[in-house]
């Protein structure tokens, strides 16, 4: 195990997402006030630094996605906002849960997460992992319909 994840032992789940870069684009002409709906101040200034900033918009919206799948619950089970794509010093993309978010990471027992971006012109893509830590309950399974016993 690496240093960076000791004291987290179990995969609680994992989420991948695609989003269609064109799509975003469409979005973000046709919906000006989408992403203040959904992306936090510092992600927006982050993307709108580029000349075209639909690439990073698509690729934190999959993140978004790609962490609320890893936590069993679908779009829109929180604020969009309260997911935010963070970047380390290193530049690496992280996870920031606030609010809803944090409770639904919390009542899973998710203490960590790993989380990589990439994108090409056409396809972003995001997966998330969350992890809980050694010793701790295993979580209930989660179903679209609610919470199922282990």
């Amino acid at each position: 195990m690496s240093a960076a994840l000791d004291g987290v032992a179990a995969v609680v789940g994992i989420g991948v997402d695609a989003v269609d870069v064109g799509r975003m684009a469409a979005v973000l002409d046709r919906s000006p006030g989408f992403t203040a709906r959904v992306f936090s101040d510092a992600e927006r200034a982050y993307a709108d630094r580029r000349a075209d900033p639909s690439e990073r918009y698509a690729a934190r919206f999959a993140a978004k996605e790609a962490a609320l799948k890893a936590m069993g619950v679908g779009l829109w089970s929180c604020p969009l906002r309260d997911i935010e794509v963070v970047r380390a010093e290193s530049g690496a993309p992280a996870l920031a849960l606030h609010g809803a978010a944090a409770q639904l990471a919390h009542d899973r027992g998710i203490v960590r997460w790993v989380l990589t971006l990439t994108h090409t012109d056409v396809l972003a893509l995001a997966v998330a992992v969350a992890f809980r830590a050694v010793g701790a309950a295993e979580p209930p399974v989660v179903s679209g319909r609610g919470t199922l016993s282990p």
